[in-house]
């Protein structure tokens, strides 16, 4: 994937904000969203061979700066990514992030790209993943409470994954609700607006939440989660954030990606550090069984990890050669003479 000669190592490819629209509307969004998931399913099978760490986070009282590191041995990656809830009030992303790929042989960056369209991507692509091994069988209806910046990519992920095509909508913001179903609209989708999460929730074989306020919230109590139902909770994603009442929880079985960062991000920080969850990992390998019965709770308690991004920035850089959108920039020092970097900076004085 990454091989490159040393005459062009210097020169990274950038993939623009500009770039990734275009890759992905050439492509196809739904073409994109399964192709993503197949490039996520195939790293979370080879789970074992990669670096792993909670994100590395700088907490304020306005958000959270983080990077997201990981490893294979080959390809290293990380993401540099914000959670500020705040933002939208002032016209701005709650999301922003960036992201890079290097060769660990060499240490030199081969990728650079943006990642706020693509977290939203990879994310909803997660989503529907999992969704795949634990949501009921036959499952076509899902409840999306929270319809900002990630509602449609986790509405049109099922749909391409999992053949979801019915979606029950609500949001606090109202305006936020006829956003999600206006941008939906020639999507194929049977679409409802409600007029809370109660009525969101009735009929759904699968409930999706991804609101976006850092606290912890009630968005769904245990009255309102019948059996047999999948949550699929994507908000609950740093500490002091959740949105599952814990009795909810007490009787789901729990599936997450890794749970040192799990126990501290997921809704799973409200229960003691014993509290029995299944990797999704193990899951996908065959190891431990995913859905068992039809009257079992399952929650994915997505927060989010490096190795989705890896993921996500690999599907991308493979995708290069054939949309050719990005840029060459030039990015890396490379003296004639790896040790005479001061001679190359005067050098470049006779060409001022």
């Amino acid at each position: 994937m990454l091989n490159q000669t040393k005459q062009n190592l210097s020169i990274v490819p950038f993939v623009s904000v500009d770039d990734m629209m275009k890759i992905v509307l050439q492509i196809g969004i739904e073409n994109v969203l399964k192709g993503m998931a197949d490039y996520l399913e195939s790293d979370f099978k080879r789970w074992a061979l990669f670096d792993k760490t909670p994100r590395v986070a700088s907490h304020s009282a306005e958000g959270v700066i983080e990077l997201m590191p990981t490893s294979d041995g080959d390809v290293y990656g990380f993401k540099y990514v914000n959670g500020h809830p705040k933002n939208m009030k002032e016209g701005l992303q709650t999301v922003t992030a960036f992201g890079v790929l290097s060769q660990v042989a060499s240490g030199y960056p081969v990728l650079l790209s943006e990642m706020t369209i693509l977290t939203a991507l990879r994310t909803a692509a997660t989503s529907a993943m999992a969704a795949k091994y634990l949501a009921p069988r036959g499952a076509d209806c899902m409840a999306i409470i929270g319809n900002g910046a990630q509602s449609e990519f986790q509405a049109l992920a099922f749909q391409a994954i999992t053949g979801i095509n019915r979606i029950r909508l609500y949001d606090i913001d109202p305006q936020a609700t006829q956003k999600c179903a206006r941008n939906l609209a020639d999507r194929s989708f049977q679409i409802e607006l409600c007029n809370s999460p109660q009525e969101a929730v009735e009929g759904a074989h699968i409930i999706t939440t991804c609101t976006a306020d850092k606290q912890n919230a009630t968005i769904l109590t245990d009255n309102m989660v019948g059996s047999g139902v999948h949550i699929n909770a994507v908000g609950g994603d740093c500490p002091g954030k959740t949105e599952l009442h814990a009795d909810i929880l007490h009787r789901s079985t729990i599936f997450v990606e890794y749970p040192p960062q799990t126990r501290i991000e997921g809704e799973i920080q409200q229960l003691d550090d014993n509290h029995p969850v299944v990797e999704l990992w193990q899951v996908m390998r065959g190891e431990v069984p995913g859905r068992v019965s039809a009257e079992q709770v399952t929650l994915f308690d997505s927060v989010g990890f490096a190795i989705e991004d890896f993921s996500a920035l690999r599907y991308i850089r493979d995708q290069l050669s054939t949309t050719g959108h990005f840029a060459n920039l030039d990015m890396i020092a490379d003296p004639d003479e790896p040790r005479d970097l001061f001679g190359m900076l005067l050098r470049a004085a006779d060409k001022v």
